[in-house]
């Protein structure tokens, strides 16, 4: 804790570890949990309910139907077949729909889930477990502050788990729709409401994957940053993907975002913590340098994997840094995935809880959602 960063040190667990940890944890007497996961069409849907009833925790479950515009028929067939699995997994259930765009096509998802779950009764619930594996950002983040700013103000749960099962190969076989209008994550808009926001440097930090250039170009218009460090995974579990990555985004970097070697910000791939630390050391750092410059800002775009937008969420809490994101209006997926991985790597993150001592570093003034 020596720089007073509020998730250092973090309790967190990965790959068997987490497995371990669900299984031990949540069966003990007298935990009663509430998961709220995806209930879409991603086969990763349904993992971490398969790990909670096979260690016979007691568990009532949430499951959100993210609803777009003009579903694919076989995406909506394999959501419907995740549903009726998890619904047999976790028998105590309820399935909250969300309409992800408005009939304007406003970006209403994080309003509409954080309205939804806040409704849910807590009283009995001593767990709170967020699988993000099959949600989106503009869906999960909101739902996770939700749960922190109640957590701090001393409201129920006690405990808040971040879940995610990753796999690579299967993202790779996940393609967005973007839409055509990118925002600020709901509840993430940072200090860019503030008139003295208008003079500070912004830094825009864009997590890098396959096949979003143009969401990301697009994302990268609207923020109008001063500066660009794109986010490259390294370690990974394919150690060329940096590269494969660098080399995909190589007129961005040469023409519109001006970036170069130097720029390049990389963080392990399994390890949300390690792009969480690195967010903070960039914003302290950038601190001294802008104060008496109108200051600094760092706006973050996680659009690639999960496990790392975890990280970038962690440092979005803390600092109440601006989450700029360009939301997908459908998606297309190779059939192919369902054999990618038989084996997905489980992560887990105590985010809030009894485990830590009191008290702790205290989070910056946000925007409740």
């Amino acid at each position: 804790m020596a720089h007073g960063w509020r998730w250092d040190p973090c309790v967190s667990h990965d790959g068997s570890e987490a497995e371990g940890f669900a299984s031990e944890y949540f069966s003990q007497t007298g935990r009663k949990a509430l998961l709220i996961a995806g209930g879409g069409f991603d086969p990763r849907a349904t993992q971490i309910a398969e790990r909670l009833a096979a260690a016979g925790a007691d568990v009532q479950a949430l499951f959100i139907r993210e609803n777009r515009p003009n579903p694919d028929s076989e995406l909506t067939r394999r959501a419907e077949r995740n549903i009726e699995k998890l619904q047999t997994l976790l028998p105590s259930n309820d399935i909250l729909a969300v309409e992800v765009f408005g009939a304007d096509g406003a970006v209403v998802g994080g309003r509409n889930v954080t309205l939804g779950v806040s409704r849910h009764d807590l009283s009995s619930v001593t767990d709170v477990i967020v699988d993000i594996s099959a949600l989106s950002v503009g869906t999960a983040f909101p739902l996770i502050r939700l749960f922190v700013e109640r957590i701090n103000r001393g409201k129920d749960p006690q405990n808040l788990h971040l879940f995610v099962s990753h796999d690579p190969n299967l993202d790779a076989q996940i393609s967005s729709v973007a839409s055509d209008v990118p925002g600020y994550v709901h509840g993430f808009k940072g200090g860019l409401t503030l008139d003295a926001a208008s003079r500070a440097a912004k830094l825009w930090l864009p997590q890098l994957a396959m096949g979003r250039q143009q969401a990301l170009s697009r994302v990268h218009d609207f923020v109008s940053p001063h500066d660009t460090c794109p986010i490259l995974p390294f370690p990974a579990r394919d150690p060329r993907l940096g590269d494969l990555l660098a080399e995909e985004y190589l007129g961005e970097f040469e023409s519109g975002w001006s970036v170069d070697a130097r720029d390049v910000v990389y963080a392990d791939e399994q390890d949300p913590l390690h792009l969480y630390r690195t967010i903070l050391r960039l914003d302290d750092l950038r601190k001294p340098v802008f104060r008496d410059a109108g200051g600094s800002i760092l706006v973050l775009s996680p659009l690639g994997s999960k496990v790392m937008s975890l990280g970038a969420l962690m440092a979005a809490l803390e600092r109440d840094l601006p989450v700029a994101y360009l939301e997908s209006i459908g998606y297309d997926f190779d059939a192919s995935a369902d054999l990618a991985s038989p084996a997905p790597h489980i992560i887990h993150v105590w985010l809030e809880g009894e485990v830590y001592p009191q008290p702790r570093p205290r989070l910056k003034k946000g925007h409740t959602p």
